[in-house]
């Protein structure tokens, strides 16, 4: 008598077998010599933050992820190199080899080799070793719901922005036909998030009554208020300490970035605080004159200088915000800087997709106009 399989790998299996026929193996392939910003153009375009390189009889030569292309901004590689190059990076690190798995397989041992090194994505081989299909870690957890919690910092008198802010909460302003919180708080939900906190202090009214327990929203929804201004993080020491990771944002961003990315990068990195950034470029009208001492070594006329800055999204481990004193003013560069100095991983997270910091004028009339460009 054959042996009946047990449940959960039965209910497992069908989920694999769903994930190998739902996704378009051309839609996830890309060829060595492609540059890296058409891999990225690939990955946006399947939704799957993935892309296997593969020759031209199939075979994988290597896989680029979202975290690959990440680390790659941080390290200010030309997107414009070729795939080859990126693989290159990767020689000697935990990442060199792809990770992969024949077809027909137990569904068990996909789902540990997702966990063991966790990945979002298993490419499968035939027994030529040609890749015949993707096994998802979500077609494994549908919907799933991500085992985190986020604080959303409302609580600013949004000054730059007066007259405006003066009867309404800066993260109340409309962008297009909804207030930006609303924005925000749907990002959220959409993302898995279902647990979401607003820490307030300017108008708090104004984000309570529309809101209200959220449920209308698809989240539930709590307020902190801050009796006083308690700084850029210091609202979290109100709260009752976390049991998990906190998705922490500031009320006043626009952005598209991939929260369920950006968790994935955290977990990878092992990291204690992920702080997300942002390329920020300065124009140097001036040519730039390189000293030493008195002797001029070099002049570069009128440079570009690139840095990174904070984007005003973070992911805390529970030990972190346990360090953020309870009803004190505190800045979350003062955070950054006692988990910098403790020794613990603090970690950067470039941010790719659209992201617009709503904090002066000009800023909220391009806000207005990338609005109607979503809509168009």
């Amino acid at each position: 008598m054959a042996q009946r399989q047990d449940p959960l790998s039965e209910l497992l299996g069908r989920w694999c077998s769903r994930a190998i026929m739902k996704i378009e193996l051309a839609s996830l392939c890309v060829g060595p010599q492609a540059s890296v910003r058409e891999a990225i153009a690939l990955m946006d375009r399947n939704r799957c933050g993935f892309a296997l390189v593969v020759d031209g009889d199939r075979h994988v030569v290597g896989t680029v992820t979202d975290g690959d292309i990440r680390r790659a901004m941080l390290a200010n590689m030309d997107l414009q190199q070729p795939i080859t190059d990126l693989l290159a990076r990767k020689i000697g690190t935990r990442y060199e080899r792809p990770v992969t798995a024949r077809v027909g397989q137990e569904s068990s041992v996909y789902l540990n080799l997702l966990k063991h090194h966790n990945l979002l994505y298993l490419p499968l081989l035939d027994e030529t070793d040609r890749v015949a299909g993707l096994v998802g870690l979500d077609e494994f957890v549908p919907d799933e719901t991500l085992s985190l919690q986020a604080v959303v910092m409302a609580g600013g008198r949004g000054s730059r922005l007066h007259p405006l802010t003066e009867d309404v909460p800066k993260p109340m302003l409309r962008v297009g036909d909804q207030p930006v919180l609303e924005i925000i708080i749907k990002q959220l939900r959409d993302a898995g998030i279902k647990q979401v906190k607003v820490t307030t202090h300017h108008k708090p009214e104004k984000i309570t009554e529309h809101f209200g327990d959220g449920s209308h929203f698809g989240v539930e929804l709590s307020y902190v208020e801050e009796g006083r201004p308690l700084g850029t993080v210091g609202g979290l020491g109100l709260l009752a300490p976390p049991k998990e990771t906190t998705l922490v944002m500031n009320g006043d961003i626009l952005t598209q970035v991939d929260f369920r990315a950006m968790l994935a990068y955290h977990r990878e990195h092992q990291a204690d605080l992920t702080m997300a950034v942002r390329q920020y470029d300065v124009n140097v009208p001036y040519g730039i004159v390189e000293c030493d001492g008195p002797m001029v070594r070099g002049v570069t006329e009128k440079p570009v200088l690139g840095f990174f800055v904070n984007a005003g999204i973070y992911l805390l481990e529970p030990s972190v915000c346990r360090l953020i004193p309870n009803g004190q003013r505190f800045d979350m560069t003062e955070l950054i800087q006692r988990v910098v100095g403790e020794g613990r991983a603090v970690v950067s997270f470039p941010i790719r997709e659209y992201w617009l910091d709503i904090g002066q004028h000009e800023d909220y009339v391009q806000a207005q106009a990338d609005s109607r460009h979503w809509h168009a």
